[in-house]
């Protein structure tokens, strides 16, 4: 047994788990882990941010885009308390993210004495969102909660987790048995009675539909053999975008999906909640069934279904598609393209969004990734935006979360050094982190950020005049220069008025390989209102 300090303990597990990069931003509490840090330096690379929301925010980046379990670590109390926003994304988000926190000394945890930091029960608070939360009592204990907390966060539906550390802990010494890494529990084997009902529902179906979410990321090849074979559509929307490459013929927006939900009579859910069909589409049609493949238990629990099947995305679609019969029905693949043409024409005329959006689509190669925000021009590209490969498209899904964007696409580029990352951000939002523009130019962090500046937080500003006579509260911006702000971290940046514009800065601004910032100087009142495609109503 080597002989470690709780610090140690933790690299050593985190090292063992294939972390090779950590989000952190350092404190009184965590400097024994942070020494650890130090010492393995040419294994484990540490990057700093400038608040503790960004430091998480990146993990989530990193874990979304690439698949693979990520790490923060951040201070207790207030520290932990700036990332929740994050862990709440993550959660909404099914990332694999690990919180590594501290806590005051040993001998004053529960005594709520005023030491630094303290909070009346961080574990509990922690616990009431994530996965797994535990704490690390001694460094001899840092090996076997590290490795449960790495199997459940990487396990069954995918979700962030957190330990915690008392202070006097991470620099104590003790002699520690470091454990390698446990397996995933394994996953549900499809129920073949619930298999064979719900492929005796596709066999009596004329018209089926897929409808595919963050679940379903990994299991694309599955989903797209399943589709067609049965000659059904495959709707997704923004956590789902790219399962099926954009250009298929059976891919489908959720704006073309709608066009076919009328004569829809069979609802085929693969990771998803079915948010969209079942709550944004209502009323379903009538005498619609609705099977659903889901590894989360508690999902069938929330949603009561026709089929529900406990499976992996991909063996679900892998089972079903072996127990169905093939079908070919000319008129329904002519229904299919029609309706994708008919929403390709209805989301292009959301102008200058969907202008801006060609030019970034244009200017990427199939696997350059794009992070949104909630702002006009990506609302547009949770409809029209084109997606060519899973994880791609990286969105916070129903989280919404205002922000989140620019310091989450941080974390995408230091997890995809070699491909181009854009940030589609708008000006309230990119200014809850901006100042890590700090952190990019100090990592080499080459992200490209467009800041789409309509000097509003524009549905807010809408909303508020639509529904209270023209009046508004709050949500309109006085915002800076953003082009001398982003020089003043020396980094590069270009204002632009229109869709060339954005062209020419585009080109430019992938080419200088740092880190660079476009501002499109937007007007409000005349981006095409999105709410036709949020909420859409039958003719």
């Amino acid at each position: 047994m080597p002989r470690m300090t709780g610090g140690d303990a933790v690299v050593d597990s985190l090292l063992r788990h294939g972390i090779d990069t950590i989000f952190g931003l350092p404190g009184v509490q965590m400097y024994g882990l942070f020494d650890a840090f130090a010492r393995n330096a040419n294994r484990l690379q540490v990057i700093n941010a400038r608040h503790e929301q960004t430091t998480a925010y990146m993990a989530l980046g990193y874990a979304k885009s690439t698949g693979k379990p990520s790490a923060y670590t951040v201070v207790p109390g207030p520290g932990v308390m700036n990332t929740m926003g994050a862990l709440t994304t993550a959660w909404a988000m099914n990332a694999p993210v690990m919180c590594i926190t501290g806590q005051v000394p040993s001998a004053m945890i529960g005594r709520t004495r005023g030491q630094l930091h303290e909070m009346p029960d961080q574990l509990a608070t922690l616990k009431t969102l994530l996965k797994f939360a535990e704490r690390i009592e001694h460094p001899t204990e840092a090996p076997q909660v590290m490795a449960r907390a790495f199997q459940a966060m990487v396990s069954g539906r995918p979700g962030p987790v957190a330990v915690e550390m008392p202070m006097d802990m991470f620099p104590a010494s003790a002699d520690v048995t470091p454990v390698e890494p446990l397996s995933k529990h394994v996953p549900p084997v499809p129920d073949p009675d619930r298999i064979a009902a719900l492929a005796k529902l596709v066999d009596g179906a004329k018209a089926p539909m897929i409808v595919v979410g963050s679940g379903a990321l990994d299991a694309g090849p599955e989903v797209l053999a399943l589709a067609e074979k049965i000659g059904a559509p495959v709707v997704a929307f923004r956590t789902g975008k790219g399962i099926v490459d954009s250009r298929h013929p059976l891919s489908l927006t959720t704006v073309a999906g709608f066009k076919l939900w009328e004569s829809t009579d069979l609802l085929i859910g693969i990771g998803s909640r079915l948010e969209i069909p079942l709550a944004r589409w209502a009323p379903a049609p009538a005498g619609v069934k609705v099977g659903r493949i889901d590894i989360d238990p508690a999902e069938h629990r929330r949603l009561a279904v026709d089929v529900p099947i406990v499976a992996d995305a991909a063996d679900g679609a892998r089972a079903l598609a072996a127990a169905v019969k093939t079908k070919d029905d000319p008129a329904r693949r002519e229904a299919i393209a029609a309706a994708k043409v008919a929403a390709l024409a209805q989301v292009s005329k959301a102008q200058p969004q969907y202008g801006y959006l060609e030019v970034i689509r244009a200017a990427l190669p199939d696997d350059g990734i794009v992070v949104d925000e909630l702002t006009q021009v990506a609302y547009i590209g949770w409809y029209g935006y084109p997606v060519h490969k899973p994880r791609t498209f990286i969105s916070s899904g129903f989280s919404g979360t205002l922000g989140y964007g620019f310091p989450t696409a941080l974390g995408v580029k230091v997890g995809n050094p070699d491909k181009p990352v854009v940030a589609i951000s708008g000006d309230g939002g990119f200014l809850f982190g901006g100042s890590d523009l700090a952190t990019a130019v100090q990592f080499g962090i080459n992200l490209v950020t467009v800041v789409v500046n309509n000097a509003s937080y524009g549905n807010v500003l809408r909303d508020q005049q639509r529904l209270y006579e023209g009046r508004h509260a709050g949500a309109v911006l006085t915002n800076p220069d953003f082009v001398a702000y982003a020089k003043a971290f020396g980094v590069a940046a270009w204002r632009v008025e229109n869709a060339d514009g954005l062209r020419d800065a585009l080109r430019e601004a992938l080419a200088v390989n740092a880190p660079a910032l476009i501002e499109v100087v937007s007007d409000i009142t005349k981006d095409y209102p999105p709410f036709e495609f949020h909420q859409p109503k039958r003719s």
